[in-house]
C-alpha cells in the first residue's frame, strides 16, 4: 500500500522552497533532460542544449531576488513544461522566454538560431509578461485581458509557458516584499488559476491555488492545513483499508485497473466550505479513492460493483463521462457509506480521462509515437477559446467583457446539464432559463424565442432549469426579437452578450441619435461649446482611446449605455485645452517677433533675445550656461524663455516641433561684473584621502563659492563628484577646471551637458 499512502499526502507536501536550498544550474539542466527522455524517445536534445547555452550566456550577469543565478528560473520553467510532457519547441521557448525582455537578444535572432515557431512562442510570452493584469482601471484591465486571449488564440502554448512561469515565480514568492506577494497571489487567483482550470491542467491549477491562498489568507491556510493533516493521519488506516477492499472488489469482478487514494487540495476545500456554507466535517471528498480502468464500459461496470458492495448516499452521484465539464474533465463521482458508517468518495475514470484531467489542453502537444496531428481533438478543446474571441468581437462594453471573464472563466460556479429534443447535452450556469438554452443553440433561435416546453410541459420562459431537463424551444418568424427584461433573467454571458448585440444593431440609428444628444446635453450643462471640442484631431484621439472605428459606433455605445458621455466630453476637453495652450503661446511668439519697431529690447538677466523685450528669462539647470558660452533661447509654455548652451543634450535631441520654438539669444554687452552664474562639473578620480581638502583649497584660493557637492564611490576604488559653484564667466570656469585637473588622483573633469 506504499504507493497509495504516498499519493494521499502528495497535494500537501508542496512547501515553498527554503532560501538557501539552491540547486546548481548544471544539475537542473540534467534533470530537465532526464524528464524529457522519460516520455520522448528521441535522443536528439541538441536544440534544448543550444537554448540552455544561449540563455546561460544571456543571463550570466543577472541574479534573482533570492540571490541565485537567474538561469535557475528559465530552467525550472522548462522542467514544469517537461513534466506536462510537452513538445521540444515549447520547452526551448520556456528556456528562452526571458531573453528578449531582459537581454539584448531579439526575436529575429531566436528565429534564425531555432525556428519561426520558437520565436513566435517567445514573442507571445514576452508580450504577455508586459501586460499588467493587476490594474484597477477596468478599461486597462479589460484591454490587457483581450490581448492575452488573442495571444492564446495564435498559439495556446504561449499561455502554457506563461502558466509555468507564474508557477515557478509563486514557488519563490517569499523573496518579494509583502505588497508584491499579495498582488501576485491575487492576480494568480483571479486570472491564472481559473485559466489553468479552464484549460483542464489540474497539475498546475492546484498548486497555483494553494500557494496563492497561503499568501492571501495565511491564517486560514495554516489552520486548515493543520486540521486536514491531523485528519489524514487519523484516517490513514481507513483509506488503506478501503483501497485494499476496492481493489479486491475489482479483482473479483475481473476488471483490470489501478486503485489509489487522493487528497482534495486545500483551496478547493476552503472554496467549498465558503460557497456551500459547510464545515470541514460536512465535506465527504477530502480524501477519495480513485479507480483507473481501460474503457468507458469498464467505468460503468466498476460503478455497478461498487454500488453493490457499498450503499451510495442519495444525490451524491455525478456522471461527468456522459456530461463532461466545460474543460473536458470526465469521471464518475459517487459518495458511499463505508465501514462504521463513515462516508468516502470514489472517482472512476479511464487512463485517457485521467491524462486529460491532469494535462487538459496540454495533452494535445504531448509526444505520442506514431500519431499525427490531432486536429479533431484540438478543435474540441479549443472551442471555448474560439467562443471567447467571438465574444470579444461582439462585446465592446469593457464592463460586460470583464463580467464574462469573472463568470465564464471561473468554473467554481455550479453548472446544470440539460438535453435538447435530439438528446444532445447543453452545459449551462446554475439558475439558467430556457432563454439561456435557446441562445446556447444559436443566436437566431434566441432572437425568435416566443415560448418553451420543459419535459413536455409548456412553461414560462423565465423558468429555472434543472439537471436532466429536456428542453424544447418554440420560435416564430413574427417575433419582434428579445425583450430588455430578459437581461435581468438570463445567467449565461453568451445569452446576455447576444441580447445586447441585438439591441445595438436593431436600434443603431436610434442609439447614435441618443448618444449625440447626450453629448450635447452634457456640454450645455457644463458650459462647454460643442463646436470647440468636436474637431477631427480630438475625435481621432478619443476613438483610439476607446477602441472604436467610427464616431457613429462611439455615439451608439453612449446611446445604449455602454459608455458614459461625460468620459468622452472630458477627454475631448483635455485635448482642446492642450491645443489652446499651444496656440496662445505660438501667437504670442509670432506677435513679439513680427511687431514693427521692436529691436533686441532691454536685456533681462544679462541676456538679449531676438525680437523680444520685457520677457522673463531663466537659465536652464540641465546645462547651466555662463557668460562666454554659445547660447540659444527656448520659448516655454507660460514661463518665458529658457536659456540653454548650444551643445546642451536636451537641445540637440529636440524633435521638429520643439526646434521651431528655439530663438536666437546672446549675452548682453557690458555685463555687470558682480553677476554670478551657477556652473556644474563632474570630476572622476581615485578615492584618495585628502582629495576633498585639495579641491576645497582650490575653490577657496579662487574665492569661489561652492553651492553643492555629491560624491559617489564604487567598489573598484573610484569616485565620481558632482560639484556646483558660482562663477562670473567661462574664462573663470576654464581656469578652475585646469587647476582641478592638475590635482593628484584626478582622472578627468567635464561640464555637465544636460
Amino acid at each position: 500500500m506504499a504507493a497509495e499512502t504516498k499519493t494521499i499526502g502528495s497535494s500537501l507536501k508542496k512547501e515553498i522552497s527554503k532560501p538557501d536550498d539552491f540547486t546548481p544550474p548544471e544539475v537542473l539542466y540534467q534533470q530537465l533532460i532526464d524528464t524529457i527522455k522519460k516520455y520522448h524517445p528521441s535522443s536528439d536534445v541538441s536544440q534544448i542544449e543550444k537554448a540552455y547555452k544561449i540563455a546561460f550566456e544571456a543571463h550570466k550577469e543577472q541574479k534573482r531576488k533570492s540571490g541565485e543565478p537567474y538561469i535557475i528560473h528559465p530552467l525550472c520553467v522548462a522542467i514544469i513544461l517537461a513534466e506536462l510532457e510537452l513538445d521540444k519547441e515549447t520547452i526551448v521557448a520556456g528556456i528562452l522566454h526571458d531573453v528578449v525582455e531582459d537581454t539584448v537578444m531579439t526575436t529575429e535572432e531566436i528565429a534564425t538560431e531555432f525556428s519561426d515557431e520558437v520565436a513566435l512562442l517567445v514573442d507571445g510570452v514576452t508580450k504577455l509578461t508586459q501586460l499588467d493584469l493587476s490594474q484597477d482601471k477596468i478599461e486597462i484591465q479589460a484591454e490587457n485581458l483581450r490581448k492575452m486571449f488573442l495571444a492564446m488564440a495564435k498559439d495556446i502554448r504561449v499561455i502554457l509557458i506563461k502558466l509555468a512561469d507564474r508557477l515557478h515565480n509563486l514557488r519563490t514568492l517569499q523573496y518579494q516584499p509583502p505588497h508584491k506577494q499579495v498582488e501576485k497571489a491575487r492576480e494568480t487567483m483571479d486570472i491564472y488559476a481559473p485559466l489553468a482550470h479552464r484549460l483542464g491542467i489540474s497539475k498546475i491549477k492546484i498548486e497555483l491555488d494553494d500557494i496563492s491562498m497561503n499568501y492571501l489568507y495565511p491564517d486560514v491556510y495554516k489552520s486548515l492545513k493543520d486540521e486536514i493533516t491531523t485528519r489524514l493521519m487519523a484516517g490513514e488506516e481507513f483509506i488503506k483499508e478501503m483501497v485494499g477492499q476496492v481493489r479486491d472488489c475489482m479483482d473479483e469482478g475481473d476488471i483490470k485497473c489501478e486503485v489509489d487514494g487522493r487528497v482534495k487540495h486545500l483551496f478547493s476545500i476552503y472554496k467549498k466550505m465558503i460557497t456551500q456554507n459547510k464545515t470541514l466535517d460536512q465535506i465527504y471528498d477530502i480524501h477519495a479513492i480513485r479507480i483507473k480502468v481501460e474503457s468507458v464500459r469498464d467505468c460503468y461496470a466498476a460503478l455497478g460493483i461498487i454500488h453493490e458492495k457499498y450503499k451510495p448516499i442519495p444525490g451524491r452521484f455525478k456522471d461527468y463521462i456522459a456530461m463532461p465539464k466545460q474543460n473536458m474533465y470526465q469521471s464518475l463521482h459517487t459518495t458511499l457509506i463505508g465501514p462504521g458508517g463513515r462516508p468516502f468518495e470514489i472517482q472512476i475514470r479511464t487512463y485517457e480521462m485521467h491524462k486529460t484531467a491532469e494535462y487538459g489542453i496540454a495533452a494535445h502537444w504531448k509526444y505520442k509515437e506514431g500519431e499525427g496531428n490531432h486536429k479533431d481533438n484540438e478543435e474540441q478543446k479549443m472551442s471555448w477559446l474560439r467562443q471567447i474571441l467571438e465574444w470579444q468581437t461582439d462585446t465592446e462594453d469593457n464592463k460586460e467583457f470583464m463580467n464574462f471573464v469573472k463568470t465564464d472563466l471561473d468554473l467554481f460556479s455550479d453548472q446544470v446539464y440539460v438535453f435538447t429534443p435530439a438528446g444532445d447535452v447543453k452545459n449551462l450556469p446554475k439558475g439558467s432559463t430556457p432563454i439561456d438554452f435557446a441562445y446556447s443553440i444559436h443566436t437566431a433561435v434566441g432572437n425568435k424565442l416566443i415560448g418553451a416546453r420543459v419535459n413536455g410541459r409548456q412553461v414560462p420562459i423565465e423558468t429555472e432549469l434543472h439537471n436532466g431537463d429536456r428542453v424544447e424551444i418554440v420560435t416564430s418568424q413574427n417575433s419582434k426579437g428579445p425583450s430588455r427584461d430578459w437581461l435581468a433573467i438570463v445567467k449565461s454571458t453568451q445569452a446576455r452578450t447576444k441580447i445586447n448585440q441585438w439591441f445595438r444593431l436593431e436600434n443603431k440609428d436610434e442609439n447614435i441619435l441618443k448618444g449625440k444628444e447626450a453629448i450635447a446635453s452634457y456640454c450645455k450643462a457644463k458650459g462647454i461649446v460643442l463646436s470647440d471640442i468636436m474637431q477631427p484631431a480630438f475625435m481621432d484621439i478619443v476613438l483610439k482611446k476607446y477602441n472604436f472605428a467610427t464616431w457613429e459606433a462611439l455615439t451608439a455605445s453612449i446611446g445604449h449605455g455602454g459608455l458614459k458621455e461625460g468620459q468622452v466630453v472630458n477627454r475631448l476637453m483635455e485635448e482642446f485645452k492642450k491645443h489652446e495652450a499651444s496656440k496662445v503661446t505660438e501667437e504670442q511668439i509670432v506677435d513679439k517677433i513680427n511687431t514693427p519697431g521692436r529691436g533686441n529690447g532691454t536685456p533681462k538677466g544679462g541676456i538679449t533675445v531676438k525680437g523680444m523685450d520685457d520677457v522673463a528669462v531663466r537659465f536652464s539647470k540641465c546645462c547651466a550656461p555662463v557668460p562666454g558660452d554659445e547660447i540659444v533661447g527656448y520659448i516655454t509654455r507660460g514661463r518665458g524663455v529658457s536659456i540653454h548652451r548650444t551643445d546642451c543634450v536636451n537641445v540637440m535631441c529636440m524633435d521638429e516641433f520643439d526646434r521651431a520654438r528655439l530663438i536666437e539669444a546672446d549675452w548682453a554687452e557690458g555685463l555687470v561684473a558682480e553677476n554670478l552664474y551657477t556652473a556644474e562639473v563632474l570630476i572622476y578620480s581615485y578615492d584618495n584621502q585628502g582629495l576633498i581638502f585639495e579641491l576645497s583649497k582650490i575653490f577657496n584660493e579662487e574665492k569661489i563659492n561652492l553651492t553643492g557637492m555629491n560624491v559617489r564611490t564604487s567598489k573598484n576604488g573610484k569616485a565620481t563628484m558632482d560639484i556646483k559653484f558660482e562663477i562670473k564667466s567661462k574664462e573663470q570656469l576654464t581656469k578652475i577646471m585646469s587647476k582641478i585637473r592638475s590635482v593628484e588622483g584626478i582622472i578627468d573633469i567635464e561640464r555637465t551637458a544636460g
